[in-house]
């Protein structure tokens, strides 16, 4: 048999350049950069971060809000050799600073609003970097003609798991490329394509809308942060055919006005956890095309998403599985059968190449090939992915992400918190809302204000009680928090 060859991918930026370098590829403030524009911007900065001595595959920091700086470090870091670290800019300064070390950066680039909180938490031996600096227009261009190899690490995006603790999943060129591709096979590809980025870059499914974007050269329309009524302006005047959104995202939008929301838009994208089925019955009525998707930062966002001709017969679905992507639900060991819910279980090329320095963590979350979630869900008969509920303990907020163990052990470092249980209470704005139980002696109203310096304010509990009697465990101690939620639940 001939040799199985490597799959090499071009930058997908000098490919769009050379292909159509007067095309938009990004539009933001007012501002707009062709494809031209993009190449030469990137290029200068990969060859100044060479010249800085940015070595193969390893993380350059990034703390920025939406904007084009962000985007021109996600393309130049990478052709510079690196992997491209965007660091959550909602974050304290010392949850940065544990994600430096724990990546062991050496640089970390910061826009000048950001600056003081990334020298605060730049630890010891971390050059912090002006993102807006002359330098990175001065080099000469590092071209980007060279293959790059599929398994070459692009990305680390930290993400928590069920013990709290931030790992950095490294997402290689590979994983966006074939990403890429099984979303256009499912949503199709225009030239006319205007994808409207008004989540966080530093997300995962913010950041894919920049790099599908290049990988298919159309362009790219960033907000600087989500306004519903820009948001639904920018759907009426400027021609945006792709948007993605959470639940409570659509929502606001809906809120603010019931006019029509244009006839560009093709698709809205809808993520961050199952749907309330009373939007997604509204989005309907207002002939809003929403297609709810379901993905992880592990997998390059998307893993299955409902066809556009299936979002009305299958409302409620994520929908099946993209090209790229096969799911298995599992039950002790077994496929489930047909509405049967378990475990998601993800496979193939998308799938991320592990945990940064954490081969205890890639070991347990990547078993034969397959990853394993922590999802609930099911398929149906027909093969749809419907998702029962996210990871246990998992609290989604106004979209964002929120482990109780990580605001259980700041709760824990304060005085007087002897025992404490962090949940999700539903909340008609926010999805859920973090709320916490301590026992002890510690005042439940000055709780918030203590954690605020190691906690990022989403995470911070809005509301504290105490309770005088133990917490809920099982026999072997572990603490029960569906019957801690169940309780303030019931008393809301």
């Amino acid at each position: 048999m001939p040799e199985r060859l490597e799959v090499e991918i071009r930058d997908w930026v000098a490919l769009r350049a050379s292909t159509h370098p007067g095309h938009p590829a990004l539009e933001c403030s007012g501002e707009t950069w062709t494809y031209a524009d993009l190449d030469r911007r990137v290029g200068t900065t990969a060859a100044a971060l060479v010249a800085r001595g940015v070595v193969a595959a390893e993380p350059v920091a990034v703390l920025a809000g939406n904007g084009l700086e962000i985007a021109r470090f996600a393309h130049a870091i990478p052709r510079a050799g690196g992997a491209f670290m965007p660091l959550n800019a909602r974050l304290s300064a010392s949850e940065l600073a544990f994600q430096l070390q724990d990546a062991r950066a050496r640089f970390l680039v910061a826009t000048p609003e950001y600056a003081d909180t990334a020298r605060d938490a730049a630890p010891e031996g971390v050059t912090v970097l002006d993102a807006t600096d002359d330098e990175w227009d001065a080099a000469a261009p590092m071209d980007g003609a060279s293959a790059i190899e599929a398994d070459q690490s692009h990305s680390i995006i930290y993400t928590s798991g069920t013990t709290g603790r931030p790992k950095g999943a490294v997402l290689t060129h590979g994983n966006f490329y074939w990403s890429a591709i099984a979303s256009s096979l499912n949503l199709g590809v225009r030239e006319d394509d205007r994808w409207l980025a008004c989540m966080p870059l530093f997300h995962v499914g913010g950041l894919s809308i920049l790099l599908r974007s290049a990988i298919y050269g159309t362009t790219a329309v960033i907000h600087e942060r989500f306004e519903e009524r820009r948001v639904n302006d920018s759907l009426r005047t400027e021609g945006i055919t792709l948007l993605s959104v959470v639940a409570t995202m659509l929502t606001r939008m809906f809120e603010v006005d019931t006019e029509p929301l244009g006839t560009s838009l093709r698709a809205v994208l809808l993520g961050g956890g199952p749907a309330p089925r009373p939007l997604l019955e509204a989005a309907r009525d207002r002939g809003v095309p929403v297609l709810q998707t379901y993905g992880l930062t592990e997998t390059a966002s998307q893993v299955a998403t409902l066809a556009p001709e299936d979002a009305l017969r299958k409302l409620g679905s994520a929908g099946l599985p993209l090209s790229s992507s096969t799911v298995r639900i599992e039950v002790d060991g077994r496929t489930a059968e047909a509405g049967e819910i378990g475990e998601i279980c993800v496979a193939g090329p998308t799938v991320c190449a592990g945990y940064l320095h954490r081969p205890d963590a890639t070991a347990q979350a990547i078993r034969d090939g397959w990853l394993h979630t922590g999802d609930l869900g099911y398929v149906d008969g027909e093969g749809y992915l419907y998702i029962a509920d996210r990871r246990d303990d998992l609290i989604v907020s106004g979209g964002e992400n929120v482990y109780p163990a990580e605001v259980e052990s700041a709760l824990l470092a304060l005085a007087g918190v002897e025992e404490c249980a962090v949940v999700g209470v539903p909340d008609d704005r926010w999805g859920h809302v973090v709320v916490a139980v301590i026992v002890g002696s510690a005042d439940p109203e000055a709780v918030p204000a203590q954690l605020r310096d190691a906690l990022a304010g989403y995470k911070v509990p809005r509301r504290v009680e105490r309770w005088t009697e133990p917490l809920p465990r099982t026999a072997s101690g572990k603490l029960q928090r569906h019957l801690v939620r169940e309780r303030l639940t019931a008393s809301t």
